[in-house]
């Protein structure tokens, strides 16, 4: 069988050199083709020399990407992603936004927090919003997409028998999820689905790599603004607040809102969040572990950690596994979830790749079984 052939838009910025990584190490699928405005017509290696005599592709055009590849991974600003995704669809290709553009249901919340609006209201409605732990089932049943998409809860999503990995004869959009909202739906997913938490008293307190700010220059992340230093930043108004209160609110099934505080760390990859809820009556804090282990116990990339150890970024860095430890404020009743990811793999490119690999039907974990190094 032939491999299937992949291309990167945005190939040079962080989350598309990851994705170029990872693609080089995928068996099922040949990295064909990748773009660049900024830098059109260069050697990607001349950009990345990690990649010198491993992948030393021309940049190219978008055009010439969604022309010669059966899935695109558009790694774009918000706002720039429609156009493609709809030529995409209407080839039948496999179009993996790893932008915000098809993230937000409600057209109005992303005119709210993004300024934009939906040219293209039937590929929206399309779009398969996916964190491939609480989601995969909608990869899988791609037959029956606004179906399934009309089912409340995550837990009662039926798989049917018809279940069909993507092909050619129907196009396919993913949106792929943002860093904050995965560390922080992942942590949360078991306690909410199990009504075991106060859904009012939810706080999310989360810290970033600078990384996740983007290749381009910014002061606040420059060397001698940000070592050194530790600071929120878009308190209370940042953009994956909706898209967090929206997949939790799939999982509750009810509407509710949280408080939630970026910050920048002084580092260069990974999020960490301590999220703080307060244990609804009938749970404690050994049910509540219960239901973590449960909810989790056969998944591949998320792991619960023994009582006593507590989340590190510095224990995932560079793999696509969340890794989560559960701890009880005895004196206020209150349960501490840490969450820990790698935002460029796990929170981006990684996850992109586990969910082509969940709509294409290869082995989920594909390409992405790397052990995290010790230092």
């Amino acid at each position: 069988m032939d491999k299937l052939k992949a291309g990167v838009i945005g190939a040079t910025g962080y989350a598309g050199f990851e994705l170029v990584r990872l693609l080089l190490a995928h068996p099922e699928v040949e990295l064909k083709s990748v773009s660049s405005v900024s830098y059109k017509g260069e050697w990607i290696s001349d950009i990345y020399p990690q990649l010198t005599g491993i992948c030393d592709l021309v940049l190219t055009d978008d055009e010439a990407v969604t022309s010669d590849c059966d899935i695109i991974f558009a790694s774009l600003p918000a706002g720039h992603s429609e156009p493609m995704a709809k030529k995409c669809f209407e080839s039948g290709k496999l179009f993996i936004d790893m932008g915000a553009d098809f993230r937000l249901k409600d057209e109005k919340d992303y005119t709210e927090w993004y300024g934009g609006h939906y040219s293209e209201t039937e590929l929206h409605e399309a779009a398969v919003y996916s964190i491939p732990e609480l989601h995969r089932r909608l990869l899988k049943n791609i037959k029956d997409t606004k179906d399934v998409k009309s089912t409340k809860g995550i837990e009662n999503i039926k798989e049917s028998e018809e279940s069909e990995s993507f092909s050619h004869k129907k196009g396919l959009i993913i949106a792929n999820p943002g860093c904050y909202v995965t560390s922080i739906c992942l942590g949360l997913y078991p306690a909410i689905a199990a009504g075991a938490v106060d859904t009012e008293s939810i706080i999310a307190d989360s810290k970033s790599g600078a990384t996740g700010a983007g290749r381009g220059l910014a002061l606040n992340t420059h060397f001698t603004e940000c070592n050194e230093a530790f600071s929120p930043y878009k308190t209370a108004c940042h953009r994956h607040t909706p898209e967090i209160e929206q997949v939790l609110n799939e999982i509750s099934g009810k509407s509710f809102k949280l408080t939630f505080v970026p910050h920048l760390l002084p580092a260069n990859r990974g999020i960490e969040s301590t999220i703080y809820a307060s244990f609804k009556e009938g749970f404690d804090f050994l049910k509540v572990r219960e239901i973590y282990e449960k909810a989790y116990g056969e998944e591949k990339f998320v792991k619960i950690l023994p009582d006593g150890m507590t989340a590190n970024i510095k224990n995932i860095k560079y793999s696509n596994f969340c890794h989560i430890s559960l701890h009880e404020d005895k004196r206020t009743g209150r349960l501490i979830i840490v969450s820990v990811l790698d935002n460029m793999v796990k929170g981006a490119a990684g996850q992109a790749v586990q969910n082509m690999n969940i709509a294409c039907g290869f082995e989920e974990d594909t390409a992405l079984c790397m052990i995290p190094p010790a230092f």
